[in-house]
């Protein structure tokens, strides 16, 4: 059987600061970037390639580094497992993971620590996925119902959702499965695009993205907002005239506001009608968030993007303080904790529309909402995926979204092939790999030794 051998980790950052793209009120200059994980082992795929699996979190750029050097640390423990006996009990891997008293300390399970699981589950998950040649929305929507339970961390929500409850929400969605792929084989799973709205684009290209996203067939279009209302004012009713009265607008605000400020200022933008405002305030303030979703209702309040765990995702919904549960592949410990969540939102009956403005996530989130669909939820109403139009060019096996079915909207294809589309050209880390890739050795050539001195060791 697969044994797995050794694990790499890189940093890899890309310049989007230098084009804008990514910007928003909170984070102006972000390059988006990736502490990339490779899990390798001494078998060779169906395909003829070594099979190994490949992992990411997403962070924008300086303590990228640190993130990566924190999933060196957990990836370690994978060397010398065997694969099969991994894919027979994710659940215990996940466990094993997390077992470890003294790293915990640094989180637990939030911050860096638990980005740097995130990346390390989700490239053992890629490994298993393509070990059984499967998608990972696939391999997760092939399994019972006890097998998905058995996966999910439903530590500390017994008082929300117990394991009874968790099985007898998935049981009765199991027989309808393929009727829902489909569905989905038919449409794709609903998509809204980012990629119109960043807040350092001028006005004139913001109108001819918003166009381009109306000609493309995209019902929903997201603005970032939060930095100045009168430019805000502005740039929400160019978007709102350019894609009429009947299509979704949502709007931004990356964290940026006060509760109070928050209110007043999407009072001040309602007259465009947006179907949400996602972070209006500190991502840890459930309460404030709950504030906010009374004074401004009937437009929702959506957030999850910086929700560190299954843990503030259960009392988000406890509080009433949501309308649209966004988790992140990248932030949740992969699929183990994310399955917690996808359930909670089942019970609370709150659509999960997922986060994906980061290298990588795009790939990743199709898996989780395409599953989502197929084995927990059984709707698509109310619920769109995020997209982003960037970086895809750099993974062997990127997403794909096209309006597949005239007037129905744009979605995410179906992923066909086996693993979690998480592997990146290897010419694509080698050119931005930090500090010593190719482009950001031109772009500062002493970028190597000031990493040095800043660390003390090789970045």
């Amino acid at each position: 059987m697969p044994v797995i051998t050794s694990v790499a980790v890189e940093d890899v950052r890309f310049p989007t600061s230098l084009t804008s793209d990514g910007s928003d009120a909170m984070n102006k200059d972000g390059d988006y970037s990736a502490a990339y994980v490779i899990v390798r082992t001494d078998a060779m795929d169906s395909l003829g390639a070594p099979l190994a699996g490949y992992g990411l979190t997403f962070t924008i750029g300086r303590g990228n580094d640190i993130v990566a050097a924190a999933a060196l640390q957990q990836a370690r423990h994978l060397v010398g497992k065997d694969v099969a006996q991994i894919a027979a009990d994710m659940g215990g891997l996940y466990r094993f993971l997390t077992s470890d008293s003294q790293f915990r300390w640094l989180g637990p399970e939030k911050g860096v620590v638990h980005l740097s699981l995130s990346a390390v589950m989700n490239a053992a998950w890629d490994l298993v996925a393509r070990f059984e040649g499967k998608p990972l929305w696939r391999l997760l929507a092939d399994k019972s119902p006890e097998e998905l339970v058995d996966i999910a961390d439903l530590r500390y929500l017994s008082d929300a959702l117990t394991r009874e409850e968790a099985i007898s929400i998935l049981r009765p969605m199991e027989a309808s499965r393929a009727d829902r792929v489909a569905v989905l084989e038919r449409r794709g799973y609903p998509v809204y695009t980012t990629s119109a709205g960043w807040l350092g684009y001028s006005d004139e290209k913001l109108r001819h993205l918003c166009q381009e996203a109306v000609d493309t067939g995209y019902g929903h279009v997201k603005l970032k907002v939060g930095a100045n209302l009168e430019e805000d004012v502005r740039r929400v009713k160019i978007a709102r005239e350019v894609i009429g009265p009947d299509r979704h607008l949502m709007i931004d605000a990356n964290q940026v506001w006060d509760v109070d400020e928050a209110i007043e200022w999407v009072q001040a933008l309602a007259e465009f009608k947006p179907l949400w405002i996602e972070e209006p305030t500190s991502p840890d303030d459930i309460l404030g968030h709950a504030k906010i979703r009374k004074a401004v209702a009937p437009i929702g309040v959506a957030t999850g993007e910086h929700c560190h765990n299954r843990v503030m995702f259960k009392q988000f919904l406890q509080a009433e303080a949501i309308d649209f549960l966004q988790l992140d592949t990248g932030r949740l410990a992969s699929i183990n904790e994310i399955l917690a969540v996808l359930l909670l939102a089942k019970k609370f009956g709150i659509p999960v529309c997922p986060h994906a403005g980061g290298v990588g996530l795009c790939e990743m989130v199709q898996h989780i909402s395409v599953f989502d669909y197929v084995a927990v939820s059984g709707d698509l109403s109310g619920r769109v995926t995020e997209f982003v139009d960037h970086l895809h060019e750099n993974f062997t096996a990127p997403c794909v979204v096209s309006e597949q079915v005239p007037g129905e909207g744009v979605g995410y294809v179906l992923p066909s092939q086996p693993g979690y589309s998480t592997q990146m050209h290897n010419a694509s880390i080698a050119e931005f790999r930090f500090p010593d890739g190719t482009y950001w050795a031109q772009a500062n050539p002493c970028s190597v030794e000031s990493a040095r001195d800043e660390s003390g060791v090789d970045a």
